[in-house]
């Protein structure tokens, strides 16, 4: 009996400290993946609700991204929500598999050529970016980036022809096709490739205790919170794209059991992958559907309306 006891108390034990362990965590402002307090920060959200489920808590610190390797390192912080993979970060940090990705998409006004894949592709021409944003060095001769504070700024340069082009990510462009759908096809073409793509990871200090097991089950929760809607209801999406099975193909993944009365004229690609082909499949309440035409009559019906959360703090709500 005493030994049941102890046994039971040492269980208890173990139960608690894995409860207890908190990471602090730092990242900058890149909307809406990371942002302040109350603003649209999916990547954190998601990393956050990821270890919220393995008894996790996290702290958050949004600083400048110069600032961020430097608390890392100096042992300030654990480790970032988001942050790129690079060779020397794998030095110090464990980092995840990726869970999104950035995605760059070339915006201009109707009529306007956005079927390239690089801004060398261009002639001289000027393009709209967010200031503060880690676009990355581009060596583009004959094109003039122009800094705005936010993207609804650009858009607003972009339609009084201030520039020719401005770049918007692909998440933010599915937000438009989906509460905006007529303004976009009024007054925008949208470019079908990314010009550029960076896979977002989290990543921790191999000092933490645990980490191997932390990102083990990290990668885990992903692949189910994908599978489960947690992702859709993260993202504000009915549908995504991405290859929840694992077998190297891709599906449109639906939240819940209501498809719609049509097949999906969009979808939100949560990997960008060129060669990973153009065929939808679909996988729906557990199940995968080669084709629309597989999937049953009975899920084939109007899909609930699904309002954005933070259309009164711009967010994702773009004024034309």
């Amino acid at each position: 009996m005493t030994k049941l006891l102890l046994l039971s108390f040492l269980s208890f034990t173990f139960v608690l400290n894995a409860q207890e362990q908190t990471l602090n965590l730092s990242s900058d402002i890149w909307p809406p993946f990371t942002n302040i307090e109350g603003e649209k920060a999916i990547a954190l959200d998601i990393v956050e609700t990821a270890l919220n489920r393995i008894d996790i808590t996290t702290n958050y610190v949004i600083q400048d991204s110069i600032e961020i390797m430097a608390g890392i390192n100096d042992g300030l912080f654990d480790g970032s929500a988001a942050l790129w993979l690079s060779d020397e970060r794998k030095k110090d940090l464990i980092f995840s598999e990726p869970y999104l990705q950035n995605q760059l998409i070339l915006v201009g006004r109707k009529g306007s050529n956005v079927g390239v894949t690089s801004v060398l592709e261009l002639g001289k021409t000027r393009i709209g970016i967010v200031e503060g944003y880690a676009y990355g060095k581009a060596a583009a001769p004959n094109v003039e980036f122009i800094r705005g504070k936010s993207d609804q700024k650009n858009l607003e340069r972009l339609l009084t022809k201030k520039v020719d082009y401005i770049v918007v990510d692909a998440l933010l462009i599915q937000y438009m096709l989906k509460y905006q759908v007529n303004d976009v096809s009024e007054f925008l073409e949208i470019g079908t490739q990314p010009i550029r793509t960076k896979t977002l990871h989290f990543a921790i200090s191999k000092n933490i205790e645990n980490v191997e097991q932390i990102m083990t089950q990290f990668n885990e929760e992903i692949k189910k919170m994908i599978e489960d809607g947690t992702y859709h209801d993260i993202l504000e999406l009915n549908w995504i794209r991405v290859d929840v099975d694992g077998d190297g193909k891709y599906e449109l993944v639906l939240d819940g059991e209501q498809a719609g009365t049509a097949p999906p004229s969009s979808s939100y690609d949560v990997f960008y992958d060129a060669e990973g082909g153009t065929d939808n499949r679909y996988y729906i309440n557990g199940q995968v559907y080669e084709s629309w035409e597989d999937v049953p009559d009975d899920i084939k019906v109007p899909m609930p309306e699904m309002e954005p959360t933070y259309r009164n703090t711009g967010g994702f709500i773009f004024n034309f």
